[in-house]
């Protein structure tokens, strides 16, 4: 009875495969991108036509070989709710869809790091339960997509959307969430964010084969990969000792002691989650990304040194897949923590993004927790990473960044640190904390800061012929506190060069 069973429910799913079937993106409640054409596409038939319909408009397209239609709406304001049609041999409603401005949100556990404590025992911010009750946002959405890692791309994600309410809120990324919930008050116009995040994840493993493939700095990450996963498949009951040793020079972790797992498994690994996560929702039409990773750095001075090319090469290849231009790119600065993950070689690597066009840094110099790598005050993140977008997209003329260091000049026995987004300069609660002077032997020491319009004048009476400038330049700089007018604070950054030089260089590395 039981064979019979199972083979009645194989067989009478059997059709069902060859029914319409949209990505899983397109589904109800969803937050379509106003303003730009929307490609929408899943899967039917061979040679089948399939006719989307939505608010006035309707558009068909005949269903390659491979079982994969794509058919692209044009331009869309904002507005809803509407009814999509879906229709080929069967036919979908998807229901509740809003025209608004959509967001990708990506990284690592800060990113996942839920709303409520309930839904991730790490996670929780300051004052959920008011936060919750207060999440009545019926324009604002979330997608979190179910974490998948795989060696070839995937071509569907799991997840759904889920409208802002006291009984969603919970489960939300908490830093896409309050960003979300700014840019929809704002706007006030609907807001998708598509979460497509993994704890602990490495930000090459977001990046595509290809791309991988082509740049001499990172495919040995990949050869090794795909070394490991040869020897993983043709080697059962194989041991960690028995497998390819990874290359020293690249952020890589060596696996612990035991049998041998299957390394697509591992979020530390090229590609995977790249496979797994974002290529299902390319090319979902978006206005931009916020990025919150960095702490999975484990390749010592090396791993440091290679991240922001990285970085670069993730951007790019994020931007070149979904084909809109310099989508903007808005990434999270580390906060402080008293463990060297978090160390300031890192935010400093983290700030050449920088380089690239369209990019923004939220600092988060004063949101910190000294022993968890998860610190709860995600509201800041939230309101910095929105400043960016509103000013930078949306054009609000308001305040998007902190004092950004530009230049230092030595004045007899000062150095003059010279500064953007200075309106306003000013030490928060008391005087200025974690300035540090060098002379040309590169042996810093604190210092005497003091703002004079939109500089701060760095003096010791120890150093009468000072060299080299520091602020904030410490794992965990408690009680930093230089801001502009509108309270933002400034990013960690130094006028030296010479890492060996450094006590923090020496405990990150051991050497």
């Amino acid at each position: 009875m039981k064979l019979y069973t199972a083979v009645l429910l194989l067989t009478s799913a059997i059709p069902a495969l060859a029914d319409v079937h949209p990505n899983q993106l397109f589904s109800d409640h969803a937050v379509l991108q106003s303003g730009m054409t929307v490609p929408v596409w899943g899967t039917a038939d061979p040679g089948e036509k399939v006719t989307v319909a939505i608010a006035n408009q309707k558009a068909s397209a005949t269903t390659a070989p491979d079982g994969r239609w794509t058919i692209t709406l044009a331009k869309m304001k904002p507005g809803g709710p509407f009814t999509m049609t879906i229709a080929g041999k069967n036919t979908i409603a998807v229901n509740d869809i809003l025209i608004g401005e959509d967001w990708v949100g990506s990284g690592q556990s800060n990113m996942a790091f839920t709303v409520s404590v309930k839904a991730a025992s790490f996670a929780g911010i300051q004052d959920e339960d008011k936060e919750i009750a207060a999440a009545n946002y019926p324009q604002l959405r979330l997608f979190m997509a179910a974490t998948a890692k795989t060696y070839e791309p995937k071509a569907e994600i799991k997840g759904e959307w889920k409208i802002a309410t006291p009984e969603n809120a919970p489960a939300f990324s908490a830093v896409a969430y309050l960003f979300g919930r700014n840019l929809n008050q704002a706007l006030h116009e609907p807001v998708g964010m598509v979460v497509v995040a993994f704890g602990a994840s490495t930000a090459e493993s977001w990046i595509s084969r290809p791309v991988l493939a082509a740049d001499p700095a990172l495919s040995p990450m990949l050869a090794h990969f795909d070394d490991l996963y040869t020897f993983f498949t043709t080697h059962p009951g194989a041991t960690t000792d028995q497998a390819p040793a990874a290359p020293q020079t690249i952020n890589s972790r060596p696996g612990k002691p035991g049998p041998l797992k299957d390394p697509v498994q591992d979020q530390h690994q090229p590609t995977v989650l790249y496979n797994g996560m974002l290529h299902p929702i390319i090319p979902f039409a978006i206005r931009g990304f916020i990025w919150y990773q960095g702490e999975s750095i484990v390749g010592g001075k090396a791993g440091v040194a290679l991240y922001p090319h990285v970085m670069e090469a993730l951007v790019k290849d994020w931007r070149a897949q979904w084909g809109q231009g310099n989508l903007p790119f808005y990434c999270v600065q580390l906060p402080p923590l008293k463990n060297t993950s978090n160390n300031p070689m890192v935010r400093e690597g983290q700030s050449k993004i920088l380089s690239l066009p369209n990019t923004g840094i939220a600092v988060t110099l004063d949101v910190g927790d000294p022993a968890n790598v998860h610190p709860k005050n995600k509201e800041p993140v939230g309101d910095r990473l929105s400043r960016l977008a509103l000013a930078q997209v949306y054009g609000r003329k308001i305040e998007f960044s902190g004092p950004v260091y530009t230049s230092a000049k030595v004045e007899g026995a000062s150095i003059v640190v010279s500064f953007t987004h200075a309106e306003g300069l000013a030490a928060k609660d008391g005087s200025l904390q974690w300035f540090q002077i060098a002379g040309p032997d590169g042996k810093f020491i604190d210092a005497t800061a003091t703002v004079k319009n939109q500089t701060v004048v760095v003096q010791s009476d120890s150093i009468p012929a000072p060299s080299f400038v520091r602020y904030a330049w410490d794992n965990y700089p408690q009680g930093a506190n230089l801001v502009n007018a509108a309270g933002l604070p400034a990013a960690p950054f130094r006028t030296d060069t010479q890492d060996a030089l450094t006590p923090i260089a020496k405990e990150f590395t051991g050497k």
